[in-house]
């Protein structure tokens, strides 16, 4: 009962800083938990961050943690992820997901298109 479409990709140097953001559809937004994944080549999805549906949750990746921070504005529909200290392993093309469980980690039944980040050494 959500679409999602992902935006603010793009190339960006190492250490440098991105915010992705992702626009769904539907006044039920915030009734979802949200999330981001990403995908490089060569490997599978993987998660990086997520937000309960109030915002008072939140869980990162090991490997973003002090770095990507995630939030949420429900009444513009919107979920962000501030990317901050970049790495060339960040590169990937980066998803949202939305779910109505209570796992922020798994059990995402919907997904945006993805974003292409480039990190540059």
């Amino acid at each position: 009962q959500v679409q999602l479409v992902e935006s603010g990709g793009g190339l960006v140097q190492a250490g440098g800083s991105l915010r992705l953001l992702c626009a769904a559809a539907g006044r039920t937004f915030s009734n979802y938990n949200m999330a981001w994944f990403r995908q490089a080549p060569g490997k599978e999805r993987e998660f990086v961050a997520a937000i309960s549906w109030s915002g008072g949750l939140t869980q990162y990746a090991g490997s973003v943690k002090g770095r990507f921070a995630i939030a949420r504005d429900n009444r513009k529909y919107t979920t962000y992820l501030q990317m901050n200290s970049v790495k060339p392993e960040d590169t990937a093309v980066y998803y949202c997901a939305a779910n109505t469980g209570v796992n922020l980690r798994a059990d995402y039944d919907y997904w945006g298109q993805g974003t292409q980040v480039t990190v540059s050494s």
